[in-house]
């Protein structure tokens, strides 16, 4: 009989064949599941008895986290995406254990889950432009939080793109791809004309901004064995001939790794150092900066000759990068941003400038970086978004498309900002200045305080080296005495005062000639003369400037300048009523040991007073290095405002000329679509909502802050870093990323939600249903059998039908047909009828690209050729007859591209008609059409089952409808993403056009040489333009409306496979009415895992829904 299967939400553990008796854990059931499906049990209650079921389910690992409620669900759409794919992976392990019945349905799970598993979280590509100089390559470093940009002189030669992208590996990854042997010959063409004047004379190529300065710099740095004498007389091919081993690297890619940037860094420097960068550089410098052990040097110059001077270092490979992308584990990157550095300078080589205009239409997003300095200027905002206004802000203007980033904002002059911005009575300002001007005036009281402390350490010293001198005196003299020996003494011959004579004035206590009386004051009887004199010797200046005097006569040991101070003393002791002789006592060993502990105790009181000196001198210095310390953070407090006010007005100017610019390209299409309406005072739009996001930065700041440069010294303006403005700029780089990533998350689930369902719905079977009402709905609906053995032959389709490209269905199937040989069941039908609205849709598609622009197309192609002759003349005339000539040899497309001018007219002609075109949903009534298909069909399906089946057909339709409602809505949304990535291909397809038709007079141009050939060369291109004007813009135009046209046909047949697999998917939805399950115990256990699986799964899905909207709210 037919095995029913239990409620899950009374199944504890498998039913055996005997008893189904168990004790039921009853868990809610999700709200969209209907009464009579069965959901899996609680996989989180089970017992630990020993079910083979549970303890199976238990031991597999979970490739998701479970949650038991939404607020304990971590949202990010990374998480998101990733808790979803092991979702995914789980699904698909159950399903692999499933025997499904219908190779369709196989096909078609399968098709889903394939889908589902290749959905990552989407990428945001930003593009960073900016002149050289501008700090681009700091600011990319800064964001990343390591230096891996790579950075080289090569960049004032080239154009290298370098995509920055996120991976989760701890290396550094690069590939470096090479130009291709074409493209570099191309290049060398162009090169080789520019070195070389009309004559065929080498030109002068010392200065590097010059054409011929460029191209010698790079033909040298790849091939320097070629002396320039040699090479304007070689052809292309003798050049590529020269070295094998350069030939050997084009069209290829070098992959590096690196653990860290470091290395990173002398890894990719093999590939774009410029070797001879600088003119002059020394040899040893050169030979340093190239080591022998490059092992890919090595490789390019193993045919080199050995007796190559020293100075030749061998082939340099930056001139002939391609592109270089990096792959880095920056946590600013992490949620799908790539930053793709566009260097604004102008290349020789076409393939890179190709490079840089295919990132700048695949770009989501703009950034331009200029200095502060020239933020400032005014209009200069207007100037420097130039084209990207023109590429991006013609149609509705979306806040996230173009960023502005002011860097440099280190560099900072405050006594210019402060009176141009009237920031003089600014309180923050004054209460700085005011912290600036008491630490100038502490530093100049310590400093007075740190001078006299040295003075008196400095007159202690002196003083202490003299009383050494005469303590060893009086200790030779006293020894000299006590050994009866005769001693006469240098330093201490003098008279000694008598007891009574002690408080006589010192000038009466002053010896002979042979001795000094000032000495005598300082070392003799009278301790406090001795305490006082050394104590208050900064107050006493007379007697300070005296001690020196003696110190340096004693120090010299000379008796000139002896006997010059006993002179002076002799004038002043004539001078005296008190005679010598009456004062003069005799020298004892009692004296002299009195002497000697006299002369112990000033040492030691000296040196008490040199220690605090120098306590107070240290006391001082540190004081005055924290004084510097602290005045330096307020200098850098004043800059940093003066910057961040600066900053302040710098975004208000930028964003107010972004507005004005805005409008002024708004009032300049309107008036070009509609002159007699047109009214300059209505806005076009809201200006005062347009805010353009604006990043003031200082990278240099930012990574002397946080050590990420070594040996660079302390910040200059910053000392906070969210001031740099480096954080926030980090922030919105990943702020861009996250409308894309919550929508994909979003759409991922509800994707895997519905997928989950019809799963379920399957494995759960319809329950009690008779085998007679299920083959009336089998031998009605299905277009294949089960197991896809066909009972019907192959032949028996009708060959029309099967040569359809409306209908593909796998081969391997075979098809029910009815008696006339045309397909039976709801694959079939749906097709058929999806193909004619496709049909109908490509029509539709192709008139209306015809009614809405073929008529603007053919006006804008007159208007091009009637301007086209004076606009060639007005180039030729705006330049440099070198740079014209350059020009000429690049097909127009140099510092300036000639064929894009020209196509000014047309493109601005057709531009208001396009956009709105383009802006239309030009698949509306498509998609309508199909639904209507779908609805019938269902209603047919419904209308044919037996009675008691209807309730159930009508239940699984509604199941049937919603999936096929969410597979159209991802269809048509692929398919206008591709028409608009088609439409912008085919928006630029004119000016390679352009330029291919004016080939020809470009070179008839440059075959003028000698006397007077500029004239001739414009002569010779103005009189082809004027001949061909008509030919090339009405080519122009014809072109461009067949590619609208193949590009409707192309929409088409995507439309074709999409809605095909939309009519399996359908019929794989509707085919659970009439298959049945396999009731062999493998299959019922298979079924019981997948049931309990997928009702986990969509529980933890109803979780993140909560969670999602909790964040949406709070965000």
């Amino acid at each position: 009989g037919m095995f029913i299967k239990p409620e899950p939400e009374e199944l504890h553990a498998v039913p055996s064949s005997e008893s189904t008796s168990s004790t039921p854990i009853i868990k809610a059931e999700p709200s969209d599941s209907k009464p009579n499906l069965s959901l899996a049990p609680d996989v989180k209650n089970i017992k630990p008895e020993p079910e083979p079921l549970h303890q199976q389910i238990a031991n597999e690992p979970m490739l998701y986290q479970l949650y038991d409620s939404a607020d304990d669900v971590l949202y990010t759409p990374e998480n998101a995406l990733q808790t979803g794919l092991g979702m995914v992976k789980t699904l698909k392990a159950r399903i692999d254990k499933l025997q499904l019945g219908s190779k369709l349905r196989k096909d078609v799970w399968l098709r889903d889950i394939d889908s589902l598993l290749s959905q990552g979280a989407p990428t945001t590509m930003i593009a960073v432009c900016g002149a050289t100089g501008a700090g681009k390559s700091s600011i990319l470093n800064s964001i990343l939080d390591d230096n891996i940009v790579p950075t080289s002189g090569m960049r004032a030669c080239t154009a290298v793109v370098t995509e920055i992208a996120y991976h989760a590996a701890p290396t550094i990854n690069a590939d470096v791809s090479f130009l291709s042997e074409t493209e570099w010959r191309q290049e060398l063409t162009v090169l080789l004309d520019d070195l070389m004047d009309e004559d065929g004379n080498l030109k002068r190529t010392t200065d590097l901004r010059s054409d011929a300065g460029v191209a010698w710099h790079k033909v040298h740095a790849v091939y320097p064995s070629i002396a320039q004498e040699s090479l304007i007389h070689m052809t292309v091919d003798q050049i590529l001939a020269r070295d094998k081993n350069i030939a050997n690297v084009l069209g290829t890619t070098k992959k590096i790794s690196a653990k860290n940037s470091t290395i990173f860094t002398q890894e990719i420097a093999k590939y774009i150092d410029s070797k001879d960068q600088k003119r002059g550089e020394k040899k040893d410098k050169k030979d340093k900066s190239h080591p022998s052990d490059n092992p890919l040097m090595s490789m390019l110059s193993k045919d080199r000759n050995k007796t190559t001077k020293k100075k030749d270092n061998g082939p340099a490979l930056w001139p002939l990068i391609r592109q270089v992308n990096v792959r880095c584990n920056a946590q600013a990157l992490s949620t799908g941003a790539i930053l793709v550095d566009l260097p604004g300078v102008a290349d020789a080589n076409a393939a890179r400038n190709s490079i840089a205009k295919d990132y700048m239409k695949k770009c989501n997003c703009i950034w331009i970086l200029a200095p502060i300095t020239r933020a400032v200027d005014d209009k200069t905002a207007r100037d420097l978004l130039g084209e990207a206004f023109k590429i991006q802000l013609m149609s509705i203007y979306d806040a996230h498309t173009i960023t502005f980033i002011a860097s440099k904002c280190d560099d900072i002059s405050c006594s210019e900002v402060i009176p141009a911005l009237g920031l003089e009575d600014d309180p923050e300002l004054e209460e700085i200045e005011g912290r600036i001007e008491q630490y100038k005036e502490e530093t100049a009281e310590l400093k007075e305080k740190k001078v006299d402390a040295e003075s008196w350490m400095k007159t202690i010293d002196k003083q202490l080296k003299q009383i050494r001198a005469f303590l060893s005196e009086y200790q030779q003299h006293k020894t000299a005495l006590e050994n009866g020996e005769t001693f006469t003494p240098k330093l201490t011959a003098t008279t000694h005062k008598r007891a009574q004579s002690a408080g006589k004035k010192r000038k009466n206590t002053r010896g002979g000639k042979s001795g000094s009386p000032k000495r005598h004051k300082s070392f003799g009887d009278d301790d406090d003369d001795d305490d006082f004199e050394i104590d208050d010797i900064d107050d006493d200046d007379s007697d300070a400037i005296h001690v020196d005097d003696d110190y340096e006569g004693s120090d010299e040991g000379q008796g000139s300048d002896e006997e010059e101070d006993d002179e002076e003393e002799q004038e002043e002791v004539d001078g005296e009523h008190d005679t010598q002789d009456e004062l003069e006592e005799e020298v004892t060993a009692e004296v002299l040991q009195a002497k000697i502990g006299d002369a112990k105790e000033a040492i030691k009181v000296a040196r008490e007073q040199l220690n605090d000196s120098r306590q107070v001198r240290k006391d001082a210095i540190d004081a005055l290095s924290n004084l510097k310390k602290k005045e330096m953070k307020a200098q850098r407090d004043k800059n940093a405002f003066c910057s961040l006010k600066r900053s302040e007005f710098s975004r208000d100017v930028l964003k107010e000329d972004f507005r004005v610019g805005l409008k002024d390209l708004d009032d300049t299409a309107a008036e070009e679509r509609n002159p007699d309406a047109f009214d300059p005072t209505q806005n076009l739009r809201n200006y005062d909502e347009i805010d353009l996001p604006v990043f003031t930065c200082s990278s240099r700041d930012y990574v002397r802050i946080t050590g990420q440069v070594k040996g660079d010294g302390d910040p200059s303006c910053f000392s906070n870093v969210e001031d740099t403005g480096i954080p926030a700029l980090r922030q919105w780089c990943r702020q861009l990323t996250i409308s894309g990533r919550s929508r994909a998350a979003k759409q991922f689930h509800t994707h895997l939600k519905t997928f989950a369902n019809s799963v379920r719905v399957y494995v759960d079977g319809i329950g009690d249903v008779t085998i007679a009402d299920r083959e009336s709905l089998r031998e009605n609906w299905e277009s294949a059998p089960q197991g896809g053995q066909g009972m019907y032959d192959d032949r028996m389709v009708s060959k029309e039908l099967m040569d359809s490209r409306f209908f593909t269905m796998n081969n391997n199937l075979s098809l029910k047909v009815d008696a006339h040989g045309e397909p039976i069941g709801v694959t079939p039908r749906l097709v058929k009828e999806f193909g004619a609205h496709v049909e109908t849709c490509v029509s539709d598609l192709q008139d209306l690209f015809r009614d809405g622009l073929e008529d603007k197309c053919q006006v804008g192609a007159t208007n091009a050729a009637e301007s086209a002759v004076q606009h060639v003349d007005e180039f030729a005339g705006s330049m440099h007859w070198a740079t014209y000539r350059a020009t000429l040899r690049r097909l127009g497309s140099w510092r300036r591209d000639l064929n894009v001018e020209l196509l000014t007219p047309f493109t601005r002609n057709i531009a208001s008609s396009w956009s709105t075109l383009f802006e239309s949903d030009l698949f509306a009534s498509l998609s309508t059409g199909i639904t209507l298909c779908i609805n019938t069909l269902l209603a047919d399906v419904e209308a044919s089952a037996a009675a008691g089946l209807k309730d159930r057909v009508h239940a699984q339709s509604s199941v049937s409808q919603e999936e096929a409602r969410l597979a159209l809505g991802r269809t048509m949304e692929v398919v206008r993403d591709a028409l608009g990535k088609e439409q912008k291909e085919i928006s630029r397809c004119l000016a390679p056009h352009v330029q291919t038709e004016l080939a020809d007079g470009y070179h008839l141009a440059l075959e003028e040489r000698g006397k007077g050939s500029v004239a001739r060369q414009k002569a010779v291109f103005h009189n082809y333009v004027d001949t061909y004007k008509h030919s090339v813009f009405d080519g122009g135009a014809e072109i461009l409306m067949g590619r609208l046209s193949a590009a409707a046909e192309t929409i088409g047949k995507a439309l074709n496979e999409s809605l095909r697999e939309l009519a399996e998917k359908t019929e794989v939805s509707l085919a659970v009415l009439w298959e049945g399950t396999q009731d062999d115990p493998g299959q019922v256990r298979a079924r019981l895992q997948l049931i309990q699986s997928v009702s986990e799964m969509l529980d933890q899905l109803a979780m993140w829904s909560k969670a999602a909207e909790k964040v949406s709210t709070t965000s």
